[in-house]
């Protein structure tokens, strides 16, 4: 008389409930649809028609975007492979990429993409230094706080061609701007800032106006921190250096982060600042690659030179915010996984 022991009935008893599920998945997916193929087809045309019923209200939209960006940009394409230029019209042909060759043999290019990478780092840096700063007072609690914040983020609202005017005019003229007379009164003599500093006067006016920027996306950092972490480490005996190097800056990463990359996106693309300040002189000492662009274009009359230009800067631009953006998000899953 064989004997079984409570295990090896379980194990049995699993086995067997295993291979009736495992049967009635089979059964459910070879079993017929009951609904007549005429019937299917029906459903799968009301499910495509809800579908498009539920994009057509964003189609005008998207219309707009591909007509104003999209086709623009494939005409740019279209005449950066060409030769053209409009003082001769006759003489318009296709060239390949001779034109992509000849910028970056071009020395003013090369100068214009120089001045582009040292104003948008430049200017994106000290304004996120100082907008983290402004940011860190706008944090605490004193009186008039809500007047400061209204006067600190006035340079960011006002239009790009009035603060190129404002710091060209007021600020770094000669004769009688504000910074001589600054200097001059601790005996430093007038300096014609806009002539012998032409890309650090620009950097200058840049930063003024997009601090502001900076500091609205870190004091929004600043006010979602959690005030419970903070307590906790003041109660630990954590410093306030400490209490910002550990938790404060570490959480503010995303939004140092998003500030950078909108902050280059829109500066790599500056060209009232340098039309109105220095007009890219001293000769092209100051030009970046949207004015050096709109020169060959619009004094030089050269389209396709300055076409295929505008298509190297949007791929550089484009590969560029692609990998901040890879950045931000692998931060982001990093954060969430943590």
């Amino acid at each position: 008389m064989s004997t079984t022991s409570p295990t090896t009935t379980g194990l049995v008893a699993s086995q067997q409930q295993a291979q009736r599920n495992a049967q009635r998945r089979s059964q459910a997916g070879t079993s017929h649809d009951p609904r007549s193929p005429e019937e299917i087809r029906a459903q799968k045309a009301a499910d495509r028609a809800e579908g498009w019923r539920r994009r057509l209200p964003l189609m005008p939209a998207l219309i707009f975007v591909i007509v104003c960006t999209q086709v623009p940009f494939l005409l740019t394409i279209w005449y950066s492979l060409r030769s053209r230029n409009l003082l001769r019209p006759e003489g318009e042909q296709f060239v390949g990429l001779a034109n992509f060759a000849d910028i970056f043999f071009d020395s003013t290019f090369r100068t214009a993409a120089l001045n582009s990478v040292i104003i948008t780092f430049g200017c994106v840096f000290a304004a996120l230094v100082l907008g983290l700063l402004l940011a860190l007072l706008l944090d605490r609690e004193f009186v008039g706080r809500g007047v400061v914040r209204t006067l600190l983020i006035t340079p960011f609202l006002i239009m790009p061609v009035a603060g190129a005017m404002l710091w060209s005019i007021s600020m770094f003229n000669p004769s009688y701007g504000l910074v001589n007379w600054l200097i001059g009164l601790v005996g430093i003599a007038p300096v014609d800032w806009t002539s012998q500093y032409p890309v650090l006067s620009i950097v200058i006016a840049l930063v003024w106006q997009w601090t502001p920027f900076m500091m609205l996306l870190l004091l929004a950092g600043l006010q979602s921190q959690p005030r419970d972490v903070l307590e906790a480490a003041q109660m630990d005996g954590a410093s306030t250096w400490q209490t910002f190097r550990h938790i404060t800056l570490p959480h503010l990463r995303f939004y140092m982060e998003l500030a950078v990359l909108l902050g280059a996106i829109y500066v790599v693309n500056t060209f009232d600042h340098i039309y109105l300040m220095t007009a890219g002189g001293p000769g092209t000492a100051s030009a970046n690659l949207p004015f050096y662009i709109y020169q060959r274009a619009f004094l030089g009359f050269d389209i396709g030179q300055s076409a295929a230009m505008g298509v190297v800067t949007v791929i550089a631009t484009i590969i560029i915010s692609m990998l901040a953006l890879r950045l931000i998000f692998k931060g982001l899953n990093a954060k969430e996984q943590s």
